[in-house]
């Protein structure tokens, strides 16, 4: 982006590409690149890019020591009361730990040394979403080009869909703990005897991605290495899982648990990934602006969005406009923003005030479209 040129406050210079665009109550319209507010997200955070090591890693331990612990009082409590609240606390912290996977698929990890060892360590292999299944994943989603087409793994025009696809989309996800056990416990350790088998587990089973058309090339290189030895320390955990339950190491009433809350942080993801976007482009490309306008930023004052959109997820829209941001940069970036253009910006269009209303608007789209 040129920085030569200086930016006026309200200024709407806009580039003359027409492209899709997310218009209220449903539908597309086509929208062109508005040069002012792509330029004052430049020039407003250019002193926020660096990311500060001590916050990764005191969030994320701090996430994990609650969840974990909040998981153990679940699992072992007589009390159950104290198992429910112990089990919604654990949830979130674990969530909230998961949710750095985001950050890892984003960052030069030499910015923050470690920390995507260090959280495969402490989340990705324990937790059975080592992050070689979303590095390599979710860049193909911010290519200015794949957003919202058939070739980006993260984008199904939902709001497109009929009615039942919203229910369904959420009540899936409550199957993924079973489905990376099955995955990585049964499938890995099989497919090194069917090349066929591997093919298939590499380009349809070991992606985060919500598109079925979706198929993941192989790796290789440093990056095959990489994915090798997490895959072979998650399938490892897997069968270790298994086989501790089976023998009564690990109480049954434990490794129920611990499924029960994986499968609650799994379906509060689906709701948040619902949310994330409106969901309203037919497989057009789309400019920067337009991808913006299709994108969702839940700020202040709204708490909630703490919880259920965490590191930094509640500023997804910035994030499409500055996906190199650090997420502790992300809510100083906004306001500053935010005071910098006018009414008639829209970056102001991208923000909502919360999950109910956000919900209420996708599922009125589909119920338009029976």
């Amino acid at each position: 982006m040129d920085t030569s040129l200086s930016l006026a406050r309200g200024t709407a210079a806009t580039a003359s590409i027409p492209v899709s665009a997310p218009r209220t109550g449903g539908g597309m319209e086509r929208v062109a690149d508005d040069k002012a507010m792509l330029r004052a997200a430049a020039d407003l955070t250019r002193d926020l890019v660096k990311p500060r090591p001590a916050i990764y890693w005191a969030d994320l331990i701090a996430s994990m020591v609650v969840g974990y612990g909040a998981l153990a009082v679940a699992a072992t409590s007589t009390s159950t009361p104290v198992a429910i609240v112990a089990g919604v606390v654990a949830m979130l912290g674990l969530y909230r730990g998961l949710s750095f996977i985001h950050e890892v698929s984003h960052m030069k990890h030499a910015s923050v040394p470690n920390f995507r060892l260090g959280w495969n360590v402490l989340v990705g292999v324990p937790l059975l979403t080592p992050s070689f299944m979303y590095e390599g994943v979710h860049n193909l989603h911010h290519a200015k080009t794949r957003y919202g087409t058939v070739e980006d793994p993260e984008y199904l025009p939902l709001a497109l869909m009929k009615p039942w696809t919203l229910p369904l989309f959420i009540v899936v996800s409550a199957l993924a703990p079973i489905a990376l056990l099955i995955r990585f416990a049964i499938l890995s350790p099989i497919s090194l005897l069917s090349p066929q088998l591997r093919t298939m587990i590499v380009e349809r089973y070991s992606a985060l991605a919500i598109n079925p058309q979706f198929r993941r090339r192989a790796p290789e290189g440093e990056a095959k290495a990489y994915w090798d030895r997490l895959e072979i320390a998650a399938s490892l955990w897997a069968i270790t899982l298994i086989a501790i339950t089976v023998t009564g190491v690990l109480p049954l009433r434990a490794f129920v648990t611990i499924f029960a809350v994986a499968s609650a942080f799994a379906v509060l993801n689906q709701v948040r990934t619902l949310v994330a976007h409106l969901w309203e482009n037919d497989g057009e490309p789309m400019t920067v602006t337009a991808q913006y306008l299709d994108t969702v930023n839940v700020p202040p004052p709204a708490l909630l969005p703490a919880l259920w959109a965490p590191v930094g997820l509640r500023y997804h829209a910035l994030h499409h406009l500055l996906p190199g941001l650090p997420y502790h940069a992300l809510g100083e970036a906004h306001r500053r923003i935010t005071a910098e253009l006018d009414a008639l910006s829209p970056y102001h269009k991208a923000s909502y005030p919360g999950l109910p209303g956000l919900v209420s608007k996708i599922a009125r789209s589909t119920m338009v479209r029976r």
